[in-house]
């Protein structure tokens, strides 16, 4: 069964850093590129990050771009998000999963919650 475990979340002030997790099961993880998305109250669910499933090509939601990087460890059936100089605007559930979650039934994680606050 796939699962998906997102983690590294917390509080912190703008200007700061995280980075997030996502440990990835239940699939064939190298054959599948990985998204983090985020979600708020305002606007949903975003793409914020792609990443190619031998990690040759990555991108980034516009919000985002120089600030943020995704990568990710085949071996290990790992995805991060290195998420620098946080914004308020930042502030969202994130969490890991392939570009079409319809393969796997819409199955999502539990997320992993950011929040930039002073």
């Amino acid at each position: 069964q796939v699962h998906l475990v997102e983690s590294g979340g917390g509080l912190v002030q703008p200007g700061g850093s995280l980075t997030l997790s996502c440990a990835a099961s239940g699939f064939l993880f190298s054959n599948y590129g990985m998204n983090w998305y985020r979600q708020t109250p305002g606007k949903g669910r975003e793409v914020v990050a792609i990443i190619s499933n031998t990690s040759g090509f990555r991108n980034y939601a516009d919000s985002v771009k120089g600030r943020f990087t995704i990568s990710r460890d085949n071996a290990k059936n790992m995805v991060y998000l290195q998420m620098n100089n946080l914004k308020p605007e930042d502030t969202g559930t994130y969490y890991c999963n392939v570009p079409r979650p319809s393969v796997f039934g819409n199955y999502w994680g539990q997320g992993t919650q950011v929040t930039v606050a002073s």
